[in-house]
Order: structure tokens, then sequence, then C-alpha cells
């Protein structure tokens, strides 16, 4: 339980929880997560966000040998989610702090989770700051990323950013650094799952808040979960890949997602996918019985085409799939073309349900809904390719711009 020093006399005292899977109780976390939390020596000792409940023995363990958790003076409060501010009426009690720092906003979710009434708390707001000695702490709100009272916390003596849930990612591992981790490709792709299952609806605050976050002079990136960004490289790594996330600029692959009740669905899902990749669009192809939905729900992030399968099941679609698209709705993807297909036995208003739905979402729809009655033979098929086909010939358009 060795606390780990980021910057001088920074400490990283945060938790690692490998076994956690149900990520605030929608997405997944395949790897386990982390609550990160920083404890700052200064003439002012102060705690940076808190850890889980359940967890704060840990978090007092590791502060206990950088200082007594009696002596932090200030405790700020970047975000009172419960992952990052469950632990937070236990450390009170131990530390007893002379102040709680938290946003306007926050104030109301503190006090609707605790008993806070007799808690020092003060509010800021974008611009305040505190000295404790050596360093001042800047606040900058980030309204909306991803709650309405998240800020962050930049001490510009060390070049540190500490983001909350900004740069985030569900990683649980012994490295504390990028650098450290040694698997780029996880790495970016855990970036990729946060990001598609928690912040993409505010992705045009993502927008506003980045040319802030760059006008700071900063080589170090403190996220509250997963690893840190240090260095130039990894920092403007980050914040262009979070540009590119929120651009949600389109690109050539398509993703086709389905459910199927006697398989004639998914061979119609595998003919759309030989006509997309005929044409040059590569393809992932999921069955959402055996995809949690926040998995597909990342692979979408590098996917300019999105088409949804389904049998037609009592004049709608099976339940899995109205599931999956009421998730993608709320998350708000922009810039994508769509296409709907599927088989039924009697009505067959599943393929239209679906073309609604994903037109609803504002993706371009360039082909009608394909569908079936029962099996598909070859004419069905070869629908199912064309369609693919025109689907690809539409996404490699629209990449051209």
């Amino acid at each position: 339980m060795q606390p780990v020093e980021i910057k001088k006399d920074i400490f990283w005292v945060g938790f690692v929880d490998y076994d956690h899977r149900d990520f605030h109780g929608y997405s997944r976390s395949p790897d386990g997560s982390t609550y990160n939390a920083y404890l700052i020596k200064d003439e002012k000792n102060v705690l940076l966000d808190t850890v889980a409940s359940g967890c704060e023995g840990t978090l007092l363990c590791r502060m206990a040998q950088v200082l007594e958790p009696e002596k932090i003076d200030y405790i700020i409060c970047n975000h009172m989610e419960l992952d990052h501010a469950g632990a937070l009426e236990a450390i009170i009690e131990r530390c007893k702090p002379e102040k709680i720092f938290v946003s306007q906003t926050g104030l109301k979710s503190m006090a609707g989770y605790f008993d806070c009434k007799d808690w020092p708390v003060q509010a800021v707001k974008s611009g305040d700051s505190i000295n404790i000695g050596k360093r001042t702490i800047v606040f900058q709100e980030t309204r909306m990323l991803h709650w309405p009272d998240s800020m962050v916390s930049y001490i510009p003596e060390d070049k540190l950013l500490v983001s909350n849930d900004i740069f985030g990612q569900n990683i649980a591992s012994s490295a504390r650094f990028v650098d450290e981790f040694g698997d780029d490709g996880e790495y970016t792709r855990r970036v990729k799952e946060y990001y598609f299952n928690i912040v993409l609806p505010y992705s045009p605050m993502v927008l506003k808040t980045l040319p802030v976050v760059e006008k700071l002079d900063i080589d170090m990136i403190a996220p509250d979960h997963g690893l840190i960004q240090r260095g130039e490289k990894a920092v403007r790594g980050i914040i262009d890949m979070y540009r590119a996330m929120a651009e949600q600029k389109p690109q050539q692959r398509a993703l086709v997602f389905y459910d199927t009740m006697w398989e004639s669905t998914e061979t119609m899902a595998y003919a759309i996918c030989s006509g997309l990749e005929e044409n040059n669009v590569p393809t992932r192809i999921m069955s959402v019985k055996q995809n949690h939905h926040s998995a597909v729900m990342t692979e979408l992030a590098d996917c300019g085409a999105v088409i949804a399968g389904s049998p037609t099941h009592n004049n709608t679609v099976l339940p899995l799939m109205a599931a999956q698209l009421t998730y993608m709705k709320g998350l708000r993807p922009l810039n994508r073309i769509g296409g709907a297909f599927g088989s039924y036995g009697w009505s067959g208003e599943g393929p239209k349900f679906l073309h609604e739905q994903l037109a609803s979402m504002n993706m371009e729809m360039p082909a009608d809904p394909v569908k079936c009655n029962w099996r598909p033979d070859h004419e069905a098929l070869k629908a199912c390719h064309q369609m693919g086909a025109t689907i690809a010939e539409a996404l490699k358009k629209k990449c051209q711009g």
C-alpha cells in the first residue's frame, strides 16, 4: 500500500479496484478501475478527491505513509459522484479539515448525499484560487464534464492538472503512468471506451473546454480514473485524442450489430458485411446477445456507419436491441450513416422501427430497410449485399467531406 510520488511532495494515494466490472451501473470496466486521489504536502496539506465507500481504509493507509491524516488542512472535491466522494464522510471524520472546497453546484450534491451542515465547506468558481504555501491551486469549473458540479484543479508551480473524470480510463494496474503501462493499444481503447460511454453526450462542452486547458502550462494530467499522463507527448496525445473524439469526424469503417432468433437476421448481417467489405469498408459485426451494450458503443468510436438488425418481435424488435438503441440514442453519436434490416414471420415492423430510431439520431439513411420473410433466400441476401454496397459508397463520400 505504498503511495506514489508523482511530483515533488505530491502523492497518488488512491485505490486500485481489480474486481470492479459494473461501472456506474451502466457501463463495463472489463479489467477493473481505479479511484485516484492525490495528497499535496505544503504549508497547508491538501487532499484532492477521495475514493469509493469501503476503500477509505486503503486511502488512509497510503495517506499515513506521507503524513498523519489529521494533518490534512484542506480537502478539494472536484466532483461529488460517489466513486470519488463515497469515502468523504469517513475521511472528514478522521482528518477534521479546516476547509472543504467544492463548486457551487457541488454544494447541492454534497447536501444530497451527506449531512454536511456542520462541515467547513467553501464554494469556489472558475478562476478562484487558494495559496497553500509554495503552491497555488486554481479552480476551473467543467460543468457537465460529466456532471453539473465537475471542476478541475490546476497547480501552476508544478505544471499539474488534476482533471477529475476528464482524460480518464478504466484501467486497473500497478502502473500509475501511461508510459509505465506498456500497451498503447489497450490504453487507447480504454480512453475511447470511457469517452464513448461517459463523456460523448457532452462533446460540445469538451470542445469549449480544451482551449482553456491548452492555455495552461501543463506537463502532467492526473485524472481520477486510470493512468496519469506525464510529459509533453502524453499530454498532447490525450488532448488531441479528446478533440478527435469530440469532433466525431466520420471514419471509413462500419459497425453492424444485431439480435437474432433463428439465425435469419444473423445471416443477413453477414451478407451486409460482405457488401461493405467488397467496397473497401472494413466492418465489425457484433451480436447484442454476446456483447454488452457499452462494448458495442466503444466499437462505434471508430465507425462512420451504424447498421442495426433485429427480427420483428411483438410488432417491434427484440428487447436487447431496443435497449441497445435507447442506450446509444442517449449518448448522442453524430455524423453517422445508418442502415436497418431484419427477418420476420407475420407482420415485419422491426426494420422500419430500427430505421426510424437511427434516423432520429440524425443519421443519414441512404438505403431503405431490408427485410425478409422467414429464412433469407438468394434474393434476400442479394438485397442485403446491395445495402452494404450502397452504405459503403455513401460512407466513402461522407469521409471525403
